[in-house]
Order: structure tokens, then C-alpha cells, then sequence
């Protein structure tokens, strides 16, 4: 039962999380709430890992919930939920591709859809902002606010740096995190 349950979600949340990865956010919010499976504190650290590994974030984060839930065949169960919505709507698509080329409604369609992406991933990313930031009782993690704040500047701004991979970023950060660690513990 509860691969099927695990599928179920998945699926659902492929369906609808049109715009990709990030927008597969508000519906794993949605299924800790929802099934216990997760705490939010644990989907933080899910999209902190899926974010570091190659893939798309929300391939990723069906296979970390999957796991974490019922184990490798767990893993599998989700990842093939994910994924079935958007290979099924593939295949119509390209069944019918010369009709919805030319469609002026699915342009119409796609022209409201961008907005709903955009407002689901920035939605998330404000619940991923706040849960990084805010620790329990409202009392500001000062050391990540600032560690953000140093890579922004870094990546957008300065000159040497924001060439570089965003692996160096990655790697500097969990140094940093492990220097912030053991220098509160």
C-alpha cells in the first residue's frame, strides 16, 4: 500500500507542477503536511542534497523522499510516479504535434502558464528562505543570512568569482557549515 501510495503522490505532483524541479516544491510542502513521510526540516536538507547532486531537483527529490520513505524499491516507485505524468503528456504531444503547433490556444495556454510557474517557484523559494533563515521560535540564523548574503555578491557581482563553477560555491559552503558547526558546538 504505501508504494502505491508513495506512486499516487508522485504522480499527482508531476502532473501539476508545470515549470519543472523548483515547482515540485509547494506539493512536497503539501505531502509532509500531508503523510508525516518528512518534516519540513527534512525537506530542507532534501533540496539543500538535490540541489548538489546532478539531475533535476524534483527527480531528485522523488528519489530522496522514495528512499527515505520505503527504501530503494521506495525510490524507484516515486521516481516512476514523477516522471510517468510527463512521458504520457510527451507522447500525446508528439502524436499530435503538427495540431498543437499551430494552435492558438495552446499558445494561449502556455501564456498563462508562465506566470503560474513563476509564482509557484517563487512561492517555494520564499518557504525554502524562511525555513533556512528563521530558526524554531523566530530567531534569525544570522550565520546562514550571511553566508547567502557573501554568495550572492560573490556569484553575481564580483568580478573573479562569479565565473566560477557553482561547485567551488557549493564545496565553500558546506566548509563554511562545518566551521559554523563546530565553532557553536
Amino acid at each position: 500500500m504505501l508504494y502505491l501510495q508513495l506512486f499516487w503522490e508522485f504522480f499527482k505532483t508531476g502532473l501539476f507542477s508545470i515549470g519543472g524541479g523548483m515547482a515540485t516544491l509547494p506539493f512536497l510542502y503539501d505531502m509532509a503536511d500531508k503523510t508525516g513521510w518528512f518534516t519540513r526540516a527534512q525537506l530542507a536538507d532534501m533540496i539543500a542534497v538535490s540541489e548538489s547532486t546532478p539531475g533535476p531537483i524534483g527527480v531528485n527529490m522523488a528519489t530522496y523522499v522514495g528512499f527515505l520513505t520505503g527504501g530503494v524499491p521506495g525510490a524507484v516507485t516515486a521516481t516512476v510516479g514523477l516522471i510517468a505524468p510527463s512521458v504520457i503528456v510527451i507522447l500525446i504531444v508528439a502524436a499530435f504535434l503538427q495540431a498543437f503547433r499551430d494552435s492558438k490556444y495552446v499558445a494561449g495556454a502556455f501564456y498563462g502558464l508562465r506566470p503560474a510557474s513563476t509564482a509557484l517557484i517563487t512561492a517555494a523559494g520564499l518557504v525554502v528562505v524562511r525555513e533556512t533563515f528563521w530558526l524554531t521560535g523566530g530567531v534569525l540564523f544570522w550565520q546562514g543570512t550571511v553566508l547567502a548574503a557573501v554568495l550572492l555578491v560573490l556569484t553575481r557581482w564580483v568580478k573573479q568569482t562569479k565565473n566560477w563553477h557553482p561547485i567551488v560555491f557549493i564545496g565553500l559552503s558546506a566548509l563554511v557549515g562545518v566551521v559554523f558547526r563546530f565553532a557553536g558546538a
